[in-house]
């Protein structure tokens, strides 16, 4: 069961990430900070924490553009971990289970998005008349709209997970097909989130370096190194970058010189 207090802090936190991800921008609302926050309100950071990661990379390649929305990470995020830590789902199941939630979160956005696009005629005419204060509350109000909204979604999860009912219909599920299902699903996602990145970030140049690292933590994870394979593979990778930045930078800088100062 989850108690007043920490269904009213999990809302305070929802609130405040909700205007962190359009306005705070210090990234307080990604998955893998409010994972481990309402963890900890919840009494259990390290389900918090492997949630949070999980949906982190569930959802890392994907970018909203304009009034498309994908299903929004804050709601998400926080409903995954409430699913994990209250009603004990498995990670995956989690994230699948959470999908719902954060879909009410884009409603959510794109309901706040479309009501402010009414008010920007009002903001011009604030801006004419060399008014700040009137555009800044047009924003605090976006903020205060945007973060209700938010804390309205995950308070109806919070409470239907709550209930004694919901609660035992939901521990009747486990080992069912219907977990199972949502154990398959929230795994995959995860995967899929990380693939949708690579697909826009990773250059052609680079799949060499990808696949070393690959290589290099499977062949540690054998030799029995486990989670400090990971920390290894890591440093490499960092050091492969410097180089290659300093490479780049020092290429740059010869530009135009025709060469060393040496004469090579």
């Amino acid at each position: 069961m989850i108690g007043p207090i920490q269904i009213v802090l999990i809302l305070i936190v929802t609130f405040i990430a909700a205007i962190d991800q359009f306005n705070f921008l210090e990234s307080l609302y990604q998955p893998i900070v409010m994972g481990p926050v309402v963890g900890a309100i919840l009494g259990d950071v390290k389900t918090g924490l492997a949630v949070g990661g999980a949906y982190q990379l569930m959802s890392i390649g994907s970018m909203p553009v304009g009034g498309a929305q994908p299903p929004n990470v804050v709601v998400g995020g926080i409903m995954a971990t409430v699913f994990a830590v209250v009603s004990g789902l498995d990670v995956n199941a989690a994230l699948g289970a959470a999908i719902p939630f954060a879909l009410l979160g884009q409603y959510g956005v794109t309901l706040t998005f479309t009501f402010m696009s009414g008010l920007m005629a009002k903001a011009d005419a604030e801006a004419a008349a060399a008014n700040p204060k009137g555009i800044e509350k047009l924003n605090y109000f976006a903020m205060i709209l945007l973060g209700s909204l938010f804390a309205v979604a995950t308070l109806i999860g919070v409470l239907s997970i709550s209930n004694p009912a919901v609660s035992e219909f939901i521990g009747s599920l486990q080992g069912n097909w219907i977990m199972g299902g949502l154990s398959a699903a929230g795994g995959m996602m995860r995967y899929v989130g990380f693939a949708v990145l690579m697909r826009i970030m990773l250059a052609d140049d680079m799949w060499g370096i990808y696949f070393a690292g690959f290589a290099l933590a499977a062949i540690l994870g054998s030799a029995g190194l486990g989670g400090p394979a990971l920390v290894l593979v890591a440093f490499v990778g960092i050091a492969i970058a410097i180089y290659d930045y300093n490479m780049n930078v020092k290429i740059k800088n010869m530009g135009g010189t025709g060469g060393a100062s040496d004469g090579i």
